[in-house]
């Protein structure tokens, strides 16, 4: 197990080292990245721009530059953007990962929890009424935009019928800290969450609901009902649980890309300055250290995430223990 463990490391370490290779180059490969020009500002003399490309030391041979900015971004932290001087910015991701998390991690207790029963009620009833309905429900809110279905909501709750008793305790647009206020950070995100999870509670009920209905015909599960146990404990015990392994491959990759960026639509409809806004902001300025600092950032939950499935699929597949 350890060194399981120690080859997981070195594996995550390895693509880490790969991604922050390939941004660098990518950034500075790419024609009018030139940060120079832009911290000089316009119409910037040939002895500023001198100036500054040896400040900041763009006349260095380019693995100098990686190395100093990897030991600013991970070590000393005191890595500065190019667009707006003088500001860190590992604090200001810092500043935008609690929002992002808060956002990423209420949408996915919803979509969760309501993807599990409206798979499990579908297998359950498969091929009736009850099952084409629920299925059919799943692909209308898999097929909405998140943003369109963002701006309905806002309309609904900010317009229409805010001042009613219906609405009326949903705050503005914006992010409220949950140590400034537990009920209004609940308040704030509620509709953001609701919003963010439709996208995924179709797609997922499907996929759960297809793997329920494969297994139910295994040897395992056929099995248990010679056992005389009730069908609903058969498909609850037996069945649900080797039908998560594809939902929770799922979602721990969606879940990782949430949270490192992936909610920006709906950070953008719903005023949150998430990593996900500040990232599109960060590529629209061309900054190189913001994009470096998101990028890694994304990076290691999306590396975390795949080796927590790896061992959550121990748990839950004996035939992935036994190396079958």
């Amino acid at each position: 197990m350890l060194l399981v463990l120690l080859k997981r490391l070195g594996q995550t370490v390895f693509v880490l080292f790969g991604i922050s290779v390939m941004v660098f180059l990518v950034f500075l490969a790419t024609p009018g990245t030139d940060p120079t020009s832009r911290i000089a500002g316009k119409n910037a003399s040939p002895q500023t721009i001198e100036r500054v490309r040896h400040e900041y030391g763009f006349d260095r041979p380019l693995p100098v530059q990686y190395a100093t900015m990897m030991k600013k971004l991970f070590i000393t932290q005191d890595l500065a953007s190019y667009a707006n001087r003088g500001e860190l910015v590992v604090p200001e991701l810092a500043k935008a990962a609690p929002i992002t998390l808060s956002l990423a991690a209420g949408a996915a207790v919803i979509w969760v929890s309501v993807s599990i029963c409206m798979g499990t009620v579908a297998a359950a009833f498969r091929n009736t009424w009850i099952d084409r309905t629920l299925m059919m429900i799943g692909l209308v809110g898999l097929s909405i935009p998140v943003f369109w279905l963002g701006q309905v909501a806002n309309l609904i709750t900010q317009a229409r019928f805010h001042d009613t008793w219906l609405f009326s305790w949903v705050p503005g647009p914006g992010y409220i800290p949950f140590s400034e206020s537990p009920l209004g950070w609940f308040r704030a995100l509620v509709i953001p969450w609701c919003t963010l999870a439709v996208l995924f509670i179709g797609l997922y009920a499907r996929i759960l609901r297809a793997d329920l209905v494969s297994v139910m015909d295994e040897d395992f599960m056929r099995t248990a009902r010679a056992k005389g146990l009730s069908p609903l404990r058969v498909l609850l015990v037996h069945g649900l649980r080797t039908s998560m392994i594809s939902f929770i491959s799922m979602f721990g990759m969606d879940f990782a890309q949430l949270i490192g960026g992936g909610a920006l639509l709906t950070e953008v409809v719903f005023g949150l300055g998430g990593v996900g806004r500040l990232t599109y902001q960060a590529m629209g300025a061309l900054d190189l250290p913001l994009i470096m600092a998101s990028v890694m950032y994304s990076a290691v939950f999306v590396v975390l995430a795949n080796a927590l499935v790896d061992v959550i699929y121990l748990v839950l597949d004996p035939r992935v223990r036994d190396g079958r």
